[in-house]
């Protein structure tokens, strides 16, 4: 499966979620991403970093609520859920508040939001625990490349410190020492950054015996027009992102959306000209690729559509106080991002059970010593009993024939 297409896929569901502050299909959301990848990602280091970002997501949920009970809300209400002290700010503070009314519209906008943010994060860490990142940058275009590593290397950096982090504690437990509570911080966090400062000069070494950063000569005109077609493009996308995610921007954000991204993909055509390198095995974009990209694209289409036609289903109001409705096309759009789970080829070692037992009659067979056909193979604990002893080699039948006179020369020395 190609790296840019679970990409594609999770900044899909991202873009849903950025439309909608309705807890029921922000969890929903979070489901389905969390579903995909339990069902398609591998055993690499890189494929655990998605429970530390579901781990994140729940940090910021809570910090989020917190910082609006301690600092309030702009939110107004009525329902007061307790008071705090409140702390006097001198004059030139006002506006801000330190303590006082908590109230329970205040708090529940403030959970909707930190959801919505939470969502966002843990759709980004769908995308790092499926995708390869070595294959992702073999994918980008050569303009790219000396980018790319550096956002690839700096992606790479949270899964292969999680990585480091359980193997020393599970070293720790081997050893018989504690991998919990503040003492066991600096024996996990010495060996974790010696590593990190090892990869750290191995990539440098790697990188620089690779030719990185070395280009071709090309004409001044071209030079120009790539990087105006390049810096043009990006802001067009950054402009046409922002109007389709606006509310009041969603017409002209298509277009400028369209437009930049076509001058962007022509600057780098023009600019992969000075890029240096080869590709080894190119990854192809197949059927399988475009399913998993556009199934990501069709749930933030409904999303985006579903947020200007029912605005109230997709973000409940909270004042006053009601419970958030469960709208139907929105939910049944969010179950299209299941199609990964489908359509993507099954990683080697995952959805396999463990292998069948032999019938009773061959387990015999073998435990009794028999092998040739149909015994199957010899010597294997728990399915063939206990492995035959080997008859002694030519070696073995010297020393036993002559280790009693071994022994006798020995207790006469003595």
């Amino acid at each position: 499966m190609h790296a840019g297409a679970w990409w594609l896929w999770a900044l899909g569901l991202a873009t849903a979620a950025s439309r909608t502050t309705n807890p029921l299909l922000l969890g929903l959301i979070v489901a389905v991403a969390g579903y995909v990848v339990s069902a398609r990602r591998t055993d690499a280091p890189w494929a655990r970093a998605f429970g530390f970002f579901l781990a994140l997501g729940a940090v910021v949920v809570v910090l989020r609520v917190l910082f609006a009970v301690l600092l309030g809300s702009t939110v107004g209400g009525t329902h007061v859920l307790f008071t705090l002290p409140e702390v006097p700010l001198p004059e030139w503070m006002q506006g801000v508040r330190l303590g006082g009314r908590v109230l329970a519209e205040g708090v529940l906008f403030s959970f909707y939001d930190g959801l919505r943010l939470a969502t966002l994060l843990i759709c980004l860490g769908a995308a790092n625990a499926l995708a390869d990142p070595a294959r992702l940058l073999k994918s980008l275009p050569g303009a790219l490349y000396e980018a790319g590593v550096a956002v690839v290397v700096a992606m790479t950096f949270a899964p292969r410190l999680i990585g480091d982090v359980v193997r020393m504690r599970a070293a720790r437990r081997l050893r018989g020492r504690p991998d919990r509570g503040v003492r066991s911080v600096a024996g996990v966090a010495l060996p974790v950054l010696e590593g990190a400062l090892e990869r750290s000069v191995a990539l440098a070494a790697a990188m620089d015996a690779r030719g990185y950063g070395r280009s071709a000569r090309v004409p001044a005109r071209v030079r120009r027009t790539t990087a105006a077609l390049t810096l043009g493009g990006l802001l067009g996308v950054c402009a046409g992102s922002y109007g389709l995610l606006a509310a009041e921007g969603g017409v002209l954000g298509l277009p400028v959306l369209a437009v930049g991204a076509a001058a962007a993909a022509a600057g780098l055509r023009l600019g992969g000209r000075r890029a240096v390198r080869t590709r080894y095995r190119p990854d192809r974009w197949g059927l399988r690729a475009w399913l998993v990209a556009a199934s990501g694209a069709a749930v933030a289409a409904v999303y985006v559509v579903a947020a200007a036609a029912d605005p109230a289903g997709l973000s409940p109001p909270t004042v006053p106080l009601t419970a958030p409705s469960f709208p139907l096309v929105p939910a049944v759009a969010a179950l299209l991002g299941l199609v990964p789970a489908v359509v993507a080829p099954v990683p080697p070692g995952v959805g396999r059970g463990p292998a069948p037992a032999d019938p009773p009659a061959r387990a015999a067979e073998g435990a009794a010593g028999g092998g040739g056909a149909g015994g199957g193979p010899r010597g294997l604990p728990g399915r063939d009993g206990p492995p035959p002893a080997r008859p002694p080699g030519t070696a073995g039948r010297w020393r036993a024939a002559h280790r009693e006179g071994f022994e006798d020369d020995g207790r006469s020395g003595r």
